[in-house]
C-alpha cells in the first residue's frame, strides 16, 4: 500500500471528517479528494505519468495540498519550488529534474519564466470541469514520488530523488509512532523542505487535519497554535523551540518532532518544563533517507546530556557507524553513519558520479545500498546514536582539528545562553579564529568555556545576538552572522602611561583586532594564542627596536607586565628589507640543507610539495598557462636554480629570455597514473625551475608541483591568490596588476646571513648556537639502537604512515601548563615527550621532558 492507496481508504473511512484547514476555510476527505482527482486527471491528459516531475510552485493552503495529492494520483513526483526562489534558481532545478509541468496560480506563473516547461494554473476553470471520480494509475514502489533540490557542496544544487516506497516506510512508521487523533498538525514550512511530508502526509493518511498557516515560520505557527488549543503533532526545527517557548500562550502539542540540525538539551529541557506532558522526539534523518530514520523521545524529568541522542532506527533501517576502513567502531567510538534500509532516495537527479560516491555498496552486508552520510556520530552506553557533527564541517586552525558542535554544546551548559553557534571566521586574510554566537550574555563566557575545553577550542570572540539568524528553512543563516566588533575594548579600565606602554596597547589591539586594550588586559584572555603571540612579538619588534622571546609573554601576558620587562631585552635585529645583491647569491640555510640532501641522494620526490586541485567548468588553457608565468614572473624564487661554483651552490635567479621558451603548462588526456607520476617528478635543482604544472583533461585535474626548496605548504595560500588574480586578468585578455613584492626570497637569504652572522665569530648568534647544540647533544650515539620489529633498512625509503593520536583534554590541560612554564607551544611538548620516550628505549637515559622542552639542564 503506498500513499495514494493508504489515503484513498482514510478517503474511504471519514469521507466527512476535516482533512485541510486554511485561513478559515476547511476542506472534507472527500471534498479534497475530489479536488485532487480533478486536477489529476487534467495533468495525466498533459502527459503526466510514473515518474514524470511535476513543479509545484505555490503558497501554503488547500491548493499546495490539492496539487501533491493530484500529482500522486496521475502518477507523478512532485517538486517543490519556494516561491522566494530567485527565478534562476527555479530555471535550473525545472530543467535539471526535466519536469514536465509546472502547477502554480495564474498570477504567479505570469510572472514566472518557467523556460520550456508546460504550466497549469491550478485555478484554471477547466480543471473543474474534469470529472471527481479517482484516477488509478498503476504506481510501484521504485517509482519516484518527489525530488527536493538541497545545497550542494560545490554550489550546484542536488535534486534527491525519493521513491514511493521510501515515502510510504515513513509516512506509516510516523501515523503509528506519533498516532494523530483528531488535531492533527500544522503546515507552516515552504513544501521544499521536507519536514513538511511529516506535517502533511502523515495527518492525511492518519484520518487527522492539516492546517495551513498563511505567515509560516514560528510566529506564524504560534498564531495557529494559540488560536486552537493545541495539536497532536508540531514539527520544528531546533531554532524554533526558544522561540516558541516566548510566543506560545497555551497548550502547544502532545508530540513535538524536532529535526533539521542538532538538538541541544537546554531548550528541550525549558520546553519540557512548561509541557510536562508532552514528548519531545529527536528525529534525525537526511533528506535521501525521507525525512527521518532515527529517533530520540525525551520526556520530563529525564536526565538529559548538553546534546539530544540522535537515538536509534525506525522500522525497516539500519544504522552503521564505519571507521575510515568501512569497519564497525566499538561503542564510544566516533565514526561517520551510513544508512541502509527501506528509506534510501535512488539517488542524485542527473548525478551518477555523486550518487555512486553517497551510496555505496553495504561492506558488511549482501551488496545493498548504504548512503554515506558525512555525520560523525557515536553509540552510547544506550545503544543510542549520539550527533558530534559534520564530517566536512569540521574545522582545523593553527592545526588543531575542532568540531564547532562540541565547543556549542558547552556553551549552551551556561545558564545565561539559550542558543549558540560557533563559526570560523577569516575577516583578516590569514587569520583563521573562532567566534561564538550567543543569544544572551556573554559576562564570563570565556572562562566558563575555557574550564571545559582545550586552550585552542576557546573562541576568540563572543557576540551577543537577540536572536540568530535563520534561512527560509528554519536553519541557522551562517552568511548573516555580524562579524565580532573591531572596535571593542578589553576590559581594563586603565590606560597606558607613557610613550612604551602606548606602542604596546597599539600592538596588542592591532594583533587580536581590537580598539583599544587595557594596560592590565590579559593577551590570552582577550583571544591571543601562539601564533598570535609570534606577530606580537614581531609587531613589538618593529615599534621599539627590542628582542623579547615567547616566553617572557606567556610570563607576563598583559601591557604592564611586558612593559616591566622590556628593559632587560636585547636589542631587535634588523628589519628585512632589500638588499645589497652580490655576483653570486648564497643559498637560505633552510635551502642549503635542502640542496646537500638532493647532491647527497640525487634527483628524486621526496621533497616535492604538490598541489591537485580537481576543476570544474571550461578551462581556458592558454589564460591559465599565461596566468602561471606571470606568478613565476613576479617570485624570483620560482625560476631560481642553484648551479655549484668553487664547491659551493649559489642561487641564480633566470631572467625572461632564460625560462620563458621553455617552461609550458603540460597538458594531455592523462589518467590517475599520471596524475601520481607528475606530482613525483624528480627534478635537477642545478638545472630546472623548481616548478612544475600539468593539466589532465581527461581527469579534470590541475597538478602545480613547486619543490620545497622554493615553497612550502604555507606558500600555497598566497601562490593560489597571485593565479587567481592572473588568471582572472588573463581570461579578459589583461596582464595582472599587482603591487611590486616588498622583499624577495634572495633579500631573505642574504637578511638571515647578516643577522645570524659567520660561524667563525665567537659571538655571533649562529655560533651560540651550534655551540649550545654541540654540547647539548655531545655524547649522543650516531644511530640510536632502538627495539623494532623490523630491521633498519640499508637505504631509507621515504615511505610515510599517519598515526593518530587522540590527547583527552584533561591530559592536554596538563600539557598546557607544562608549555606556559616553558614558553613553548603543547606541540613542541608532545614533541619533546617522543624525544623522551625515544631516549629511554634506546640510550637507557632519563630526559625530563622540561629538560627537552626548554633545551636547559635543570630539572622541569
Amino acid at each position: 500500500d503506498l500513499v495514494p492507496v493508504l489515503f484513498a481508504e482514510r478517503v474511504a473511512r471519514t469521507p466527512d471528517a476535516v482533512a485541510v484547514v486554511c485561513d478559515g476555510v476547511e476542506v472534507s476527505y472527500v471534498d479534497l479528494d475530489a479536488r485532487a482527482n480533478r486536477l489529476a486527471r487534467y495533468l495525466a491528459g498533459a502527459g503526466v505519468g510514473p515518474d514524470s516531475v511535476v513543479g509545484l510552485y505555490l503558497p501554503r493552503g488547500v491548493d499546495m495540498v490539492v496539487a501533491l495529492l493530484a500529482v500522486w494520483k496521475a502518477g507523478g513526483a512532485y517538486l517543490p519550488i519556494d516561491l522566494a526562489y530567485p527565478a534562476e534558481r527555479i530555471a535550473f532545478m525545472l530543467a535539471d529534474a526535466k519536469a514536465a509541468v509546472l502547477l502554480g496560480l495564474e498570477d504567479d506563473l505570469d510572472e514566472l519564466p518557467a523556460g520550456r516547461v508546460r504550466t497549469v494554473a491550478v485555478d484554471d476553470p477547466r480543471i473543474g470541469r474534469q470529472s471527481p471520480d479517482p484516477l488509478w494509475v498503476p504506481v510501484l514502489p521504485d517509482h519516484l514520488a518527489y525530488v527536493i533540490y538541497t545545497s550542494g557542496s560545490t554550489g550546484t544544487p542536488k535534486g534527491v530523488a525519493v521513491t514511493h516506497g521510501g515515502l510510504t516506510n515513513y509516512a506509516q512508521w510516523a501515523a503509528a509512532e506519533y498516532g494523530p487523533a483528531g488535531q492533527g498538525a500544522v503546515l507552516h514550512s515552504s513544501l521544499a523542505f521536507d519536514l513538511t511530508v511529516t506535517s502533511v502526509i502523515v495527518p492525511l493518511i492518519a484520518g487527522s487535519r492539516v492546517v495551513a498557516s498563511v505567515d509560516g515560520g514560528a510566529e506564524g505557527l504560534a498564531d495557529v497554535v494559540n488560536g486552537s488549543g493545541g495539536f497532536d503533532v508540531l514539527k520544528v526545527v531546533p531554532a524554533h523551540l526558544p522561540m516558541l517557548s516566548e510566543l506560545l500562550t497555551g497548550p502547544s502539542a502532545r508530540v513535538l518532532v524536532v529535526g533539521g540540525e542538532a538538538l541541544l538539551a537546554a531548550p528541550v529541557r525549558d520546553w519540557l518544563s512548561h509541557s510536562p506532558g508532552s514528548v519531545v522526539v529527536n528525529e534525525y534523518g537526511p533528506t535521501e533517507t525521507v525525512v527521518g530514520c532515527c529517533v530520540y523521545r525525551a520526556v520530563a524529568g529525564q536526565d538529559l546530556a548538553d546534546q539530544v541522542p540522535i537515538g536509534r532506527p525506525i522500522a525497516n533501517t539500519r544504522l552503521y557507524v564505519l571507521d575510515e576502513r568501512l569497519q564497525p567502531v566499538p561503542v564510544g567510538v566516533a565514526g561517520e553513519l551510513y544508512i541502509g534500509g527501506a528509506q534510501l532516495a535512488r539517488g542524485y537527479v542527473a548525478r551518477a558520479g555523486l550518487t555512486a560516491a553517497r551510496f555505496v555498496a553495504d561492506p558488511l552486508g549482501s551488496g545493498e545500498r548504504l548512503y554515506r552520510t558525512g555525520d560523525v556520530v557515536r553509540w552510547n552506553a544506550d545503544g543510542n546514536l549520539v550527533y558530534l557533527g559534520r564530517a566536512d564541517e569540521q574545522v582545523k586552525i593553527r592545526g588543531y582539528r575542532i568540531e564547532p558542535g562540541e565547543i556549542e554544546a558547552v556553551l549552551t551548559g551556561h545558564r545565561q545562553v539559550t542558543q549558540a553557534a560557533v563559526v570560523v571566521r577569516e575577516d583578516v586574510p590569514g587569520d583563521r579564529r573562532l567566534v561564538a554566537y550567543v543569544v544572551g550574555a556573554t559576562d564570563g563566557l570565556r572562562e566558563f568555556v575555557a574550564a571545559r575545553l582545550p586552550e585552542y577550542m576557546v573562541p576568540t570572540a563572543f557576540v551577543a545576538l537577540d536572536a540568530l539568524p535563520l534561512t527560509g528553512n528554519g536553519k541557522l543563516d551562517r552568511r548573516a552572522l555580524p562579524a565580532p566588533d573591531a572596535t571593542g575594548a578589553g576590559t581594563s579600565s586603565r590606560g597606558p602611561a607613557g610613550a612604551r606602554e602606548t606602542a604596546l596597547c597599539a600592538a596588542f589591539a592591532d594583533v587580536l583586532g581590537l580598539g583599544t586594550v587595557g594596560v592590565d588586559d590579559d593577551f590570552f584572555a582577550l583571544g591571543g594564542h601562539s601564533l598570535l603571540a609570534v606577530r606580537l612579538v614581531s609587531r613589538i619588534r618593529a615599534a621599539l627596536g627590542v628582542e623579547i622571546d615567547i616566553r617572557t609573554l606567556f610570563d607576563s601576558p598583559t601591557v604592564a607586565g611586558l612593559a616591566a620587562r622590556l628593559p632587560d631585552a636585547g636589542t631587535a635585529r634588523p628589519a628585512l628589507t632589500p638588499q645589497v645583491r652580490p655576483e653570486r647569491l648564497p643559498l637560505s640555510y633552510a635551502q642549503q640543507r635542502l640542496w646537500f640532501i638532493g647532491r647527497l641522494e640525487g634527483p628524486s620526490p621526496t621533497y616535492n610539495v604538490p598541489v591537485v586541485l580537481r576543476l570544474s567548468g571550461a578551462v581556458d588553457v592558454a589564460a591559465l598557462d599565461a596566468a602561471l608565468r606571470d606568478v613565476i614572473g613576479r617570485h624570483e624564487v620560482l625560476r631560481t636554480v642553484f648551479p655549484v661554483a668553487g664547491g659551493a651552490p649559489f642561487q641564480r635567479i633566470l631572467d625572461d629570455t632564460e625560462w620563458r621558451d621553455g617552461w609550458r603548462l603540460e597538458v594531455s588526456g592523462g589518467s590517475p597514473e599520471a596524475v601520481t607520476a607528475a606530482t613525483r617528478h624528480p627534478f635537477d635543482l642545478e638545472r630546472e625551475i623548481p616548478i612544475r604544472a600539468s593539466l589532465f583533461t581527461d581527469e579534470s585535474v590541475l597538478v602545480v608541483v613547486i619543490h620545497h626548496i622554493a615553497g612550502d605548504g604555507w606558500s600555497a595560500g598566497p601562490l593560489a591568490a597571485d593565479l587567481t588574480t592572473a588568471y582572472t586578468a588573463r581570461l579578459a585578455g589583461e596582464a595582472p596588476q599587482w603591487t611590486r613584492l616588498p622583499v624577495q626570497y634572495a633579500d631573505y637569504a642574504l637578511w638571515q646571513r647578516d643577522v645570524l652572522g659567520s660561524e667563525d665569530d665567537p659571538g655571533s648568534v649562529i655560533a651560540r648556537q651550534v655551540a649550545h647544540w654541540r654540547q647539548a647533544l655531545a655524547g649522543a650515539p650516531d644511530e640510536l639502537e632502538l627495539p623494532t620489529d623490523h630491521a633498519r633498512p640499508a637505504a631509507a625509503s621515504h615511505v610515510g604512515h599517519t598515526v593518530p593520536l587522540h590527547i583527552p583534554a584533561e591530559v592536554h590541560a596538563r600539557l598546557r601548563d607544562v608549555a606556559r612554564e616553558h614558553g613553548a607551544t603543547v606541540f613542541m611538548v608532545v614533541q619533546a615527550a617522543v624525544g623522551v620516550l625515544l631516549s629511554k628505549l634506546g640510550a637507557g637515559t632519563d630526559v625530563p621532558i622540561g629538560t627537552a622542552v626548554a633545551g636547559r639542564t635543570d630539572e622541569a
